[in-house]
Formats: C-alpha cells, structure tokens, sequence
C-alpha cells in the first residue's frame, strides 16, 4: 500500500471548503456525517483502525473492531467514518468520551452508546488488491463488494446520489443529522492527505443571548462572547462562544460589556460545568447581565451545543433575550 508518510501510516484523501456544490456529469454526492474519520483495515484476523492523525482507536471502539473482523473478505482497506447516534442524533460528545483511559470505562460506553462505521471508500479490493490508483466509480463498485449483502447496523455504506437536486435537499434539510455535502469526482484516484474531495457544508443562524464573556488570555480585552439560549424551563443555558469581531472594535466592546458584568449569566449549563474536559481556564469568565443578543451563524449542534466557534454577523438591539430560545437549534 502506497502511502505519503513514513512507516505505515496512511493519510487519508481529505476534502476542500468550497461555499457552493460543484455541477456536472462527473461528480457524484455523499452525505457529510459529523464523526471520527477512519481507516479500518483488516488482514486475516488483525483488525486495524486508524485515525485521521495516523493514531491507532481500536481500544476505544471495539464494537466497530468487532463489526470490521466479522465482514466476510479477509484483506481489505476502507475508509469512512466512525459515528454514534444517540436518540437518533448523531453526537460528536459521545464519540470524544470514548477516548477514555479505563478499559472498563470504554467497555460499558461501547454497550450503552454503541460506534458504528459508515463507509465511503475502498484502498484495497475484495481481493487485496491496491485500487488506489483507480477512478472513484470503480473503487465503490468494489466497496459494495467488500461489504456484500451485510445489514448489520453496525457497518454500512453510505449514501450516494448524482442529482444535484437530491444533494442540495441533504444540504437544505442537515439529512439523518450529517452537517453537509461531500462532493467527488468520479474519474478521481485516491489522493493521499491531498484535499481533493470538495465539501459544503449547512450554514444556519441563531440569534443568542450573550450570557459573558472572556478576556484574552494575559490581557484585560474581551478575548470571546459566551452564547446563551433558554431552555424549556426557562433557564439560560451556555451554547458555544464566538470570536469573530473586529480587533478594532475590542477597547470599546470590552467597556461595553465590563459595564453589563454582573449576575444572572447562565443560569443553566454554564462555560466549564458538567464536562470531563474543563480546565482551570474555561471556567474563568465574567457573568454578564442578559441585555445583549447577536446573530451569529454555525454549522452543526451537538448535545445541545455549537459543535464549532459561531460567526458574529450582527447585534441585535431590535430581540428581547427571551426570544432567545433552544427551538432555534433543534
């Protein structure tokens, strides 16, 4: 198997930011699904699977181990994605709690919220052959028979689509939960670590109460705007943080906000509350009174949060903050 690095690490073909879905006979359309990219690559018995960084995550999934040993062909690679729904949705925080150091730990969490692999490409044929080097078209045709009839939940190949018209509805609509659109050519060779896939992805808006703010670290200037939505019981609950202002606008939005500090803030879920990854750093945040409202833009949700940093598009004078509500992000 060819691949860029050292050793026998494989960088996978990643995927380009482009702000519209590319039109013409030649391209071919596929979800986006919100996960941990993969490689799963299996030789007789010894299961493999790699991470985008190279970095081994079988320990931390061995139900998509489990599911990769029990498909029929004994020597292949496939790339794709490992996801974890929960209640139908998938969750990006469920798959971060896996990288866990108790074994045990891993162990109950792969019963309670178990991984599957959606798959989208294939290095190796049904044979073990190298196909890297071949068009698109031909590497999924032997992809669906690497995985032949198998209906396990646990793995399965992803969706795909040459209409234009069904990829924008996947975009428009956030289809079975993905963030947005994959876009290949079907003439296209597997490109090692090259960006040479296009993706798109959903861009939504929500208007949010700023519940506080951070300093930049070292100084006294507003550094990030904490984001806040009420939710069903009325409580101002901490979404995701922006960073997107002018740096000439920092001194003045800095004393526009010292003025505002002071209580309720996030009377709900607050910055640095109930999560395994708080450090001392994220809990250092001023509370701020509930005056302001911006509109700001994201791309995915998950558990309830902005998965990314949001977008500031504008101030909004014009919302009351109970406006504000978790109905926008559903």
């Amino acid at each position: 198997m060819k691949s860029k690095p050292a050793g026998d690490v494989i960088l996978p073909m990643e995927a380009k930011s482009v702000p519209g879905l590319p039109q013409g006979q030649n391209w071919v359309y596929e979800p986006k699904w919100d996960g941990f990219r993969c490689l799963a690559i299996k030789n007789g018995k010894d299961v493999i699977l790699q991470g985008k960084s190279g970095k081994p995550l079988g320990r931390y999934f061995p139900e998509v181990v489990e599911a990769i040993a029990s498909v029929k062909q004994q020597r292949f690679v496939i790339d794709g994605e490992i996801i974890i729904r929960i209640d139908g949705e998938l969750s990006f925080d469920a798959l971060q709690m896996r990288l866990h150091p108790a074994a045990s730990r891993i162990a109950k969490l792969s019963k309670e919220t178990p991984a599957s692999f959606t798959a989208f490409d294939a290095l190796l044929d049904e044979q073990g052959d190298n196909i890297s080097g071949q068009a698109f078209k031909e590497r999924r045709k032997a992809l669906g028979k690497i995985l032949g009839k198998k209906k396990d939940s646990s793995i399965s190949l992803t969706k795909q689509t040459t209409s234009l018209a069904v990829a924008q509805d996947w975009l428009d609509t956030g289809y079975a939960g993905t963030d947005g659109v994959i876009a290949k050519r079907l003439d296209l060779p597997y490109q090692f670590g090259e960006r040479a896939m296009l993706k798109v992805k959903r861009i939504r808006t929500a208007d949010c109460v700023v519940g506080g703010f951070r300093y930049a670290q070292g100084t006294k200037i507003v550094g990030s705007l904490l984001l806040g939505l009420y939710n069903a019981q009325g409580k101002l609950d901490h979404v995701g943080f922006t960073l997107a202002f002018a740096k000439t606008d920092k001194e003045a939005l800095t004393a526009k906000l010292e003025k505002l500090i002071g209580p309720p803030g996030f009377t709900g879920d607050a910055p640095g509350g109930q999560s395994r990854w708080a450090t001392e750093r994220s809990t250092e945040w001023q509370p701020l009174k509930t005056k302001l409202v911006v509109e700001v833009s994201f791309d995915h949700v998950t558990g309830g949060r902005f998965r990314h940093g949001t977008k500031l598009l504008r101030w909004r004078p014009d919302k009351l903050p109970a406006q504000c509500t978790m109905e926008q992000i559903a």
